[in-house]
């Protein structure tokens, strides 16, 4: 009975909260920073430690011809789907952040864990070198191409 106006309210906040980049990028910095880097870039000391190969994660659109793909970003960071963040070391931030909700609802711990990945996703959009040098606008608000679409086919539109 109250389940609906409470998931309601959830998805509201955690939409709101996953446009805003600055929650994105501090979301980033406290869970992905330490092994890939304030600026994402895997250029971190502590990376010779990891015995892991960590990426750069502002190339991820250069590396794919042009595209960032949103969902697959979503599940490696996830981690509880096949697609997997350079092999096992990744931790699976999807468990982490359904443990890490207090909301008393599973509806409510879906929709944080949602709002917590796909903040990360939006900010690792927006530190993406490729798109950012063409200077466009996405569905996050961010100064680049549209999400998962090639920037050819963006730049035709224009």
């Amino acid at each position: 009975m109250y389940t609906v106006p409470m998931a309601s309210a959830f998805l509201a906040v955690s939409v709101a909260m996953a446009q805003d980049t600055d929650v994105g990028k501090t979301t980033y910095q406290r869970y992905c920073a330490i092994c890939h880097g304030a600026d994402g870039t895997g250029d971190n000391r502590l990376t010779e430690y990891i015995g892991a190969n960590v990426p750069n994660l502002t190339i991820l659109a250069a590396s794919n011809e042009g595209r960032f793909t949103m969902l697959d970003v979503i599940h490696v960071v996830d981690g509880r789907t096949a697609l997997r963040g350079h092999g096992a070391p990744m931790p699976v931030y999807g468990a982490l952040f359904d443990q890490e909700s207090r909301s008393g609802s599973r509806y409510g711990d879906i929709l944080y864990t949602r709002g917590k990945l796909f903040s990360i996703a939006c900010y690792l959009e927006a530190i993406q070198q490729y798109l950012l040098s063409l200077g466009h606008e996405n569905a996050c608000g961010c100064i680049y191409s549209t999400v998962s679409r090639p920037i050819s086919a963006s730049l035709r539109r224009r």
